[in-house]
């Protein structure tokens, strides 16, 4: 992935500072980028047919307080020496017309708070957050929280054994992302593998003997590291930022970040069907438990 040149931040609903919103200023001004500023928010409210009037007062005060905070966001960004474009956009499918702004602006980052979904509600209504992890073209930063403007620490999550990033190279893919990331923020970039041993363990494999011994498992081990220590090599990651840790891969990764006050995480994403699709991926797992924040990347997006 090239440089920086063009961001879109998803600004929070209520139009107030946010998390996202400093991520991307800094990141913005960082990378000398244009940043695009969209509040995709309700229309306005309607007017049921057995009411004698419209209120105009009350909607032209509702349209007024969109206008006049598109008015107010475009001067604060522009004293800041930033490109800046912002509009308040009415939509009641805001999935549809985020894709459709991500299509005519074509930005190389999205940016977005994570929008806090209870777990009951996620079971029964897919959040917009995993509709756009699954179906933004583009690489999506989900933002959590943020104790720096610009990133101290990005983190590239890998797995050189996982059938899908084998075939689609999104290995590659997150490691480009992350290191662009963490050179435009002149940030280390940490090399992360949480690989899951557990199915070695399972009485019902079918190897001769009912199940792996001792020997195999290790030498299972020592191929998913040699593989892990391969991919670092090739770009250069230096050992102390390789980490090669058993465990499922979402505590590990949450882990890690609390253990090394990591401020973005790089994942992949892959297209699920069926089953895979209910359940989910690691990404969206991860975007309700990690401390920090995540950049999704698709394999078709690296540069």
């Amino acid at each position: 992935m090239g440089k920086y040149q063009r961001f879109l931040l998803i600004a929070d609903q209520t139009l107030h500072p946010s998390p996202a919103q400093q991520r991307a200023v800094s990141l913005a001004i960082a990378a000398g980028a244009v940043l695009d500023v969209r509040a995709f928010v309700e229309p306005v409210p309607v007017v049921h047919y057995w009411e004698e009037k419209v209120d105009d007062a009350e909607l032209q005060r509702y349209l007024r307080r969109y206008r006049r905070w598109e008015v107010e966001e475009l001067d604060r960004l522009s004293e800041r020496g930033l490109e800046v474009t912002v509009k308040a956009i009415f939509t009641t499918h805001p999935l549809l017309d985020i894709l459709k702004t991500v299509e005519d602006l074509k930005p190389d980052l999205l940016i977005k708070d994570v929008t806090l979904e209870p777990a009951l509600k996620r079971v029964f209504i897919t959040p917009l957050d995993c509709h756009l992890l699954r179906e933004c073209p583009v690489p999506v930063h989900l933002v959590n929280h943020v104790r720096y403007g610009l990133p101290h620490r990005v983190v590239a999550a890998v797995d050189p054994f996982d059938p899908s990033t084998q075939s689609s190279e999104l290995n590659d893919t997150i490691i480009q992302t992350a290191n662009a990331l963490a050179l435009q923020c002149d940030a280390p970039l940490h090399l992360l593998y949480a690989y899951d041993l557990s199915p070695a363990f399972d009485s019902e494999t079918p190897l001769a003997g009912g199940g792996w011994g001792v020997d195999l498992v290790e030498e299972l081990r020592q191929s998913l590291h040699q593989a892990f220590m391969a991919l670092a090599e090739r770009y250069g990651v230096p050992p102390e930022r390789r980490h090669f840790v058993m465990g499922l891969p979402v505590p590990v990764i949450g882990e890690f970040v609390e253990q090394y006050l990591a401020d973005v995480v790089v994942m992949g994403t892959v297209h699920r069907t069926g089953v895979d699709r209910l359940i989910g991926s690691n990404t969206e797992r991860a975007l309700y438990s990690l401390p920090g924040s995540i950049l999704a990347v698709k394999a078709s997006h690296g540069r």
